[in-house]
């Protein structure tokens, strides 16, 4: 009986800290006005000649009632055109909508290539996380975007950073991918450009530990070439 009460108190408290740990919606003040909300949904739908229209008259960084920008509405459905053309009138690649998604971090989660260059080209703020306090290199190792990858990497992002779970990009790859032929290629594109393959996760386990325990032949050989432990 006791063992259930104490169980059940962990249990409690564990969920009362990752409520925690969740950001507050941000209070925006550009909130968007009727003609603002038609920018962002002509956005959404890649009707570029609308977007080019309604801006005349619209705040570019106006949010909708989901905290979105036309920017992120339009990486959210891949329109890259729309983008390329939002992003040279001075679009935010870094705002935030109220799950703390910013175009340059959703284009890099979900594999918007084409438009994470043309976020790239603009500046963005490399060290602005996720809320999973992840960079934009994290889920794109875990989702197996290897040439999202590979262009992150060519930057001077973190390649170490440590999320809010205890992984690095390095261990989300190992842990959250399947081993199979993407992963492995983002395990050997971290290793090459320097990531330190020994950050353990909150249990003390590596990379190296993790890819033995699911048999990732392939991965393992490319940590211990590495010096993993």
């Amino acid at each position: 009986m006791i063992a259930s009460v104490i169980k059940a108190a962990s249990a409690a408290f564990l969920l009362f800290a990752l409520l925690l740990s969740v950001p507050a919606a941000p209070a925006f003040a550009q909130q968007a006005n009727e003609q603002e909300r038609a920018l962002i949904q002509a956005a959404e739908r890649g009707e570029i000649v609308v977007v080019r229209r309604l801006l005349s008259d619209a705040r570019i960084n106006a949010r909708d009632q989901r905290g979105r920008t036309a920017l992120l509405a339009a990486t959210q459905r891949n329109q890259v055109e729309v983008a390329r053309f939002l992003i040279q009138e001075g679009a935010d690649v870094n705002a935030k909508d109220f799950i703390q998604d910013t175009p340059f971090l959703y284009a890099a989660a979900e594999g918007r290539l084409e438009i994470l260059k043309l976020a790239l080209a603009a500046g963005p703020d490399l060290k602005d996380v996720n809320r999973y306090r992840g960079t934009a290199l994290i889920p794109a190792a875990h989702r197996g975007h290897v040439e999202i990858v590979r262009l992150l990497l060519a930057t001077p992002i973190n390649k170490d950073h440590v999320n809010n779970l205890g992984w690095t990009a390095l261990l989300e790859a190992v842990v959250l991918g399947d081993g199979g032929p993407a992963h492995t290629e983002i395990v050997r594109l971290l290793v090459q450009a320097g990531a330190n393959v020994n950050i353990p996760d909150r249990d003390g386990s590596t990379a190296l530990t993790h890819a033995r325990q699911r048999n990732y032949s392939a991965m393992v050989r490319l940590l211990s070439d590495a010096g993993a432990r």
